[in-house]
């Protein structure tokens, strides 16, 4: 009796290995994903809890946020001796208010100078104790008695918003961000060859990597002739062509990109503990899906000069229209915009005020010249 021949089917020995192999990638991928996912949510330490606030409002619709954003400026750690300077502690360089409309189509950051004087209420420091506030105290001063909880509650108390959460984020991480996106795009309007602190640029569009870029938020005394208001404007073009950058293809296309900016930012941020997860952070980017970057702007609070101290600001009465339409959840109007920095053309100009409020440009005079205007904070008109 002739024997059957049992050779393989070749086609279904291919269809095996096809089948075997996909399952391999599916298991390294999700290994891959799982401690990936473990290591990156075991870098986001929470910062201390967010005062008692007045309730917030009740929506109608959606619900609104509000949150405070703070760039540290501790010369303390890895990477951040930034001037050499490490006898400072921690003090904010940069806070921005941001406001997220209930039903997530627009999205507006209100900077809020350093330098203004404000009421600093009492409030409970890093290690319990009580920090007794003041009057016509600096702004930042909050941050460094209190640290990012003080600031919050400052906040709350001088405009009547209610915050939601907060995120502060460190020198280190903010290079580290911008070199995991390969760069971010600025225009600088003329050279600057600053000699007191080694920072020089050439006048054009370019993109600069981590140093570069701490170098260009930072720079104050040749970049602008309006100093840290001029710094403050930079600072939000920055942070809009970031956002332009972070969601754009050559970002979102590239895993091992997104995954570096991510490491970056969960190494580098503080948040309040409702917010210090990947799972709540994630949830908190997904709500972003519907908000176009036409949608996203900045701005600055209304302010004017302190009038026995040229060098120092105050908010203006015009500040209380604007914390009234975030309680509301409205927009902007053309009174408050001022200058904007919109995240669809952060490079391009800023938008001219309408010449109606009363609040002063970063020239000091309302409505004012664009170009000037724009040279002025050492952007690009």
């Amino acid at each position: 009796m002739t024997a059957t021949s049992t050779a393989p089917d070749p086609r279904r020995t291919v269809l095996r290995v096809i089948v075997v192999t996909l399952l391999v990638l599916a298991l390294t991928t999700a290994v891959t994903v799982m401690v990936a996912y473990q290591r990156l949510d075991e870098n986001v330490l929470p910062g201390a809890p967010i005062p008692d606030q007045e309730p917030k409002p009740k929506a109608v619709g959606g619900e609104p946020l509000n949150i405070v954003v703070m760039g540290s400026d501790s010369r303390e750690g890895a990477g951040n001796d930034i001037d050499s300077d490490t006898s400072t502690g921690r003090r904010s360089d940069t806070t921005i208010l941001v406001h997220v409309s209930g039903d997530r189509k627009e999205v507006y950051g209100v900077s809020l100078p350093r330098d203004a004087l404000v009421t600093r209420p009492d409030c409970e420091g890093p290690d319990g104790e009580t920090v007794p506030g003041g009057e016509l105290e600096m702004f930042n001063s909050a941050f460094s008695v209190g640290g990012e909880a003080c600031t919050v509650q400052m906040i709350h108390e001088l405009t009547g918003v209610y915050i939601d959460h907060y995120i502060s984020v460190d020198f280190n991480g903010f290079k580290k961000m911008v070199d995991a996106v390969k760069g971010v795009t600025v225009c600088i309007p003329e050279d600057v060859d600053d000699p007191k602190t080694g920072i020089s640029f050439d006048a054009g569009t370019q993109e600069l990597d981590g140093q570069q870029a701490l170098d260009y938020v930072r720079e104050r005394s040749q970049l602008s002739a309006n100093a840290d208001i001029g710094r403050m404007k930079r600072q939000q073009a920055f942070v809009a062509s970031m956002i332009n950058k972070v969601i754009s293809a050559g970002t979102l296309t590239r895993p091992f990109r997104v995954y570096e900016f991510v490491e970056a930012a969960t190494e580098s941020i503080t948040p309040d503990p409702d917010l210090a997860s990947l799972d709540k952070l994630a949830k908190l980017a997904r709500q972003f899906r519907e908000t176009n970057l036409d949608d996203i702007e900045f701005i600055t609070v209304p302010f004017m000069e302190y009038e026995p101290d040229p060098n120092r600001l105050v908010w203006a009465p015009q500040a209380d229209e604007l914390w009234a339409r975030i309680i509301a959840d409205k927009p902007l109007n053309k009174k408050l915009s001022g200058e904007v920095v919109t995240a669809s053309d952060p490079v391009g100009p800023s938008s001219p005020g309408d010449g109606s409020s009363e609040s002063p440009s970063a020239s000091g005079t309302p409505g004012g010249d664009v170009e000037a205007t724009a040279t002025e904070n050492g952007l690009c008109a």
